[in-house]
């Protein structure tokens, strides 16, 4: 099967420019495959939703013309990645997700503490160091409130994935993630030794995406 539409989606205060997005984009490149990487800042950071996030992608995909789609994620690109492999069925045929934050907003995910949760609704917003920015920038709570209508990790979805999580990782937790793959026949769970970022990891990500999507000789 040869994928023409590769989309990458990138994580929770970060940008189509991150170090994992510029790095996949240049090797896929390399394949003759554009990898297309929506912003999800865009209209504004601070209006951000999931179904936001969600709409944006399916406009992606619809644009993108016929033919199988891969997503790639990233941490709560992941959880994207998942829920719209969930919405839109048989017109995702590859996951990838790196470090999937498959309970995110959820007990086991520690967005916030509940405290700094309580001090959010009460404000109405709240500041988040944005990675991509190198500042922080104001969040509405309807992020938190609307976060709460999805559940990655009940998603049921048939697409093959590729999980890679990082063991050393201290955002999301692996053993999440290993109960999520567990469940899931379609799954194959990667464990290397890293963190978050799995920027060490890359080069070995990289073989192995390859290998999945078919791209070696």
């Amino acid at each position: 099967m040869t994928f023409s539409h590769v989309f990458y989606l990138h994580g929770f205060t970060s940008s189509p420019r991150s170090t994992k997005a510029s790095y996949f984009s240049e090797r896929f490149a390399r394949h003759r495959i554009n990898l297309r990487r929506p912003d999800f800042n865009q209209p504004d950071f601070a209006t951000l939703t999931i179904t936001r996030m969600l709409a944006q992608i399916g406009g992606e995909i619809e644009a993108a013309g016929d033919g199988p789609v891969v997503l790639i994620g990233s941490s709560l690109g992941g959880t994207l990645a998942i829920l719209a492999a969930e919405r839109f069925g048989a017109r995702v045929a590859r996951l990838v997700l790196l470090a999937p934050a498959v309970m995110f907003a959820k007990p086991g995910h520690d967005l916030l503490s509940p405290e700094r949760v309580e001090e959010w609704r009460l404000r109405g917003m709240l500041p988040f160091f944005h990675y991509a920015d190198k500042t922080e920038r104001l969040l509405n709570f309807t992020f938190y409130q609307d976060s709460l209508r999805y559940n990655a990790f009940e998603a049921t979805f048939s697409a093959p994935a590729l999980i890679v999580q990082g063991m050393r990782d201290q955002a999301v937790d692996h053993r999440t993630v290993e109960a999520f793959a567990r469940v899931r026949p379609n799954v194959t769970l990667s464990l290397v030794d890293d963190d978050h970022q799995l920027t060490v990891s890359l080069p070995r990500i990289w073989s192995d995406v390859e290998a999945f999507l078919g791209l070696t000789d």
